[in-house]
């Protein structure tokens, strides 16, 4: 070609690519279905030929700028992926002026005997090489695509898990609803079968008020059927509650070792002599034994007043605060806990005896919460972790109704007389002494995880209150995590 010919092509070039790119649009969608099995940067190599093809179209001249050669390499591979090798006899003849189509035909021609894939990784491989955008689009591409999978896949979990909570629910109603109707069907029944053996009797007494009168006598008599129903009823709840009182005072007479009845081969109940209570309590005498031991070791400990002295708690604050509530509703911690506006949520946490230490951490979402820490003295009547709701600080007897906290090295409470510790161990009477670890303060806990230690002072039983009766309207979500240390 002179340098004649090569200023007007290049004159021309702009027009001429034009029409390739309507080419193209025509070329990726005639490719052959072969090149779905083949994969080129994670993707099948139609599909990245098509992306390759649009990025091409929609970016040449705009975000790419290329050369007259480049831009006939890459109509020519696209020639090649479409129609195959260059076939003359099929070519339809060229005008004389025509340079930019010769010089199209000339560079498809030269991509010889090559397959469509391999013109179609040709493209691809010549764009990435020309443009360096090509394959970082290529990748935002992908990474949209994994996106929305991803979301559809989401979508359909949730849509699976509210079908599965709305046929639980379903089913929930239907067995609700179905035990609703059994136990109507059992009163009826059982209705229908007292008005049977009463009705001749409420007959005799309907003709007697009402001679004559079968509508009144009809009204009556169903009258007189509903209140034997009812007055049944009663009396069959009443005899009921007396035998399971029956049964829960034998229990505790049991386990108490100081039963009142016993229950006769007859089934009667009557009262226990001396002497029977005696030969009772006798063939119990190693759990009355080590039942005395308990009481008259807990007497000593009351009596001598002596308590350890409580040593400061250590407080900390944790900032991930969303890896922990994730644990927690995992079911790694110990739980998530509704405090309603105006209550107060106190857990209990028994000393272990073999640990040594206590640990705590909370947080809440949105609002924050008081918190505060107290000892319960005494043996714990159980080793398990106890949740305990109260609508205010009124409610809660373990603190504030008679004033049986012992305050240790607590500047808030002042200095206590002897004479009011003595008139308030005397209202004490046996219930165990509190005392202050930390006192209740708000905390910022729905910004960072509260933490905090104790070492164990003696044998008793933690409080962890959570205070929300200063809340009027809100309330607060906590998730909690408790455990000890040997």
């Amino acid at each position: 070609m002179d340098s004649t010919a090569q200023q007007k092509a290049t004159m021309i070039g702009g027009d001429n690519l034009e029409l390739s790119f309507k080419d193209l649009s025509l070329d990726a969608g005639t490719v052959g279905e072969d090149s779905s099995k083949i994969l080129k940067w994670n993707l099948p190599l139609k599909e990245l030929y098509k992306l390759a093809c649009s990025f091409y179209k929609e970016k040449s001249g705009k975000a790419i700028h290329l050369s007259y050669e480049d831009n006939l390499k890459l109509v020519a591979f696209t020639q090649q992926a479409a129609n195959g090798p260059l076939d003359l006899s099929k070519a339809p003849p060229l005008g004389m002026f025509d340079v930019i189509g010769k010089d199209r035909r000339i560079a498809w021609q030269q991509l010889g005997t090559i397959t469509k894939l391999q013109a179609m990784e040709g493209f691809i491989d010549l764009l990435d090489r020309l443009c360096p955008l090509f394959k970082p689009y290529v990748e935002a591409i992908k990474k949209d695509r994994e996106e929305k999978a991803r979301r559809a896949e989401q979508e359909e979990i949730q849509r699976t898990e509210a079908l599965a909570a709305e046929r639980e629910r379903q089913e929930e109603l239907a067995r609700l609803e179905s035990e609703k109707n059994r136990e109507e069907l059992h009163r009826r029944q059982l209705q229908d079968a007292l008005n049977q053996q009463t009705y001749h009797q409420f007959k005799e007494y309907a003709e007697i008020q009402f001679p004559g009168n079968p509508e009144q006598q009809a009204v009556l008599i169903r009258q007189l059927q509903n209140e034997h129903y009812h007055q049944y009823m009663q009396q069959l709840q009443a005899q009921v509650a007396t035998n399971l009182a029956r049964l829960k005072s034998l229990s505790d007479g049991e386990e108490d070792d100081t039963p009142t009845a016993v229950v006769c081969e007859n089934g009667a109940a009557g009262a226990i002599e001396p002497a029977a209570a005696n030969e009772f309590a006798n063939a119990n005498n190693a759990k009355e034994n080590s039942q005395f031991e308990f009481k008259e070791q807990c007497d000593s400990d009351n009596d001598s007043g002596d308590y350890a002295v409580i040593s400061p708690a250590n407080m900390w604050t944790k900032p991930d605060i969303k890896l922990f509530k994730q644990e927690v509703m995992a079911g790694k911690g110990d739980g998530v806990i509704r405090v309603n506006h105006g209550d107060t949520v106190t857990v209990k946490v028994p000393t272990h005896e073999g640990g040594s230490c206590l640990f705590w951490e909370f947080a809440t979402d949105s609002y924050d919460i008081g918190f505060g820490v107290y000892f319960e003295w005494g043996k714990p009547p159980t080793t398990e972790v106890s949740v305990h709701i109260s609508e205010s600080d009124e409610d809660d007897d373990t603190i504030e109704e008679d004033d049986e906290v012992i305050c240790a090295e607590d500047l808030e409470c002042g200095q206590v007389q002897s004479s009011q510790m003595s008139s308030a161990g005397s209202a004490l009477g046996s219930r165990n002494p509190i005392s202050i670890i930390i006192p209740i303060y708000r905390r910022e806990c729905h910004q960072e995880v509260y933490a905090g230690s104790h070492t164990y002072p003696g044998e008793g039983t933690y409080l962890l209150k959570f205070d929300n009766s200063y809340s009027l309207w809100r309330p607060k979500t906590l998730y909690y995590k408790v455990f000890y240390t040997r």
